[in-house]
């Protein structure tokens, strides 16, 4: 399977595959996730699932990039499916930090029909605490255009997270959802979004909280190639890769049991 892109989106197609996922990567780490979540995302095109990843600029208004992906994603699925490329097949959202809000505003705001949502990481900062130091920050695309004399507390995201939590509460309309919770995130919010699903459908909403932190999605299988003997840096070489792809193993495994179950099972 090789990565191709088409009007601003990249996808990977599996020979037979069962079912789309909707990609959407973090802040910032979300313009490039064909490159930043390689390996994630090639492991699920490798268990079946065609993957088309939308990669969108940061900016404050999340309500705009919620709507500018979706329509991304509608077309490129549109064109994949009328030229034969990728089947009619059941949808599933998968997203990491900014990525699952963007998600969680997609299904709320707009027609759209996903057979489930994956959400891992899930934050809903307000802007002081997602960007500490906006005011001393001028490299950053989406703040070229602001006074950066003004205090931060004249900025916040639109919606607002109170806001964004509202529209969940009120309009959320995918009901089966996955949220995966890392024992080392810090910034992870899982634990405020889970009552709000669960309260629009009880008994739909699976929580699990695996090892690793906010940064194990992004994280790459290290190839090590051992020499024609055995040496200790071979071992040490061995022992960090099995140590890094751990937890790797375990969210693909946590995502791909949780799409298919009985498949799965038999598959390992």
């Amino acid at each position: 399977m090789i990565w191709q892109g088409s009007a601003g989106s990249w996808y990977l197609i599996p020979a037979e595959p069962v079912g789309i996922v909707h990609f959407l990567g973090g802040a910032f780490v979300g313009t490039a996730p064909q490159l930043t979540y390689k390996w994630l995302l090639e492991q699920l095109a490798d268990a079946g699932y065609a993957v088309i990843t939308t990669p969108f600029t940061n900016s404050f208004d999340h309500l705009a990039i919620a709507r500018q992906v979706l329509n991304r994603f509608e077309n490129i699925l549109e064109r994949l499916q009328n030229s034969q490329q990728l089947a009619y097949l059941p949808v599933y959202g998968v997203g990491h930090s900014m990525g699952c809000k963007i998600h969680l505003l997609i299904n709320s705001l707009f027609n759209v029909k996903r057979a489930g949502n994956i959400l891992m990481s899930y934050n809903n900062f307000p802007v002081k605490r997602s960007v500490p130091f906006l005011d001393q920050v001028d490299s950053i695309p989406f703040l070229e255009k602001l006074d950066l004399n003004k205090s931060i507390d004249n900025f916040e995201f639109t919606p607002s997270p109170a806001e964004t939590n509202e529209i969940i509460t009120t309009s959320y309309q995918t009901r089966r959802n996955l949220l995966i919770q890392f024992e080392n995130d810090t910034i992870d919010q899982t634990t405020d979004l889970a009552p709000i699903l669960l309260g629009r459908f009880p008994n739909m909403v699976v929580s699990r909280k695996i090892a690793g932190n906010h940064l194990t999605p992004l994280g790459q299988e290290i190839d090590w190639q051992m020499g024609e003997g055995f040496s200790p840096l071979d071992a040490i070489g061995q022992w960090v890769k099995q140590g890094l792809s751990k937890d790797l193993q375990t969210l693909k495994n946590e995502i791909c049991f949780w799409l298919n179950p009985a498949d799965y099972v038999v598959k390992k």
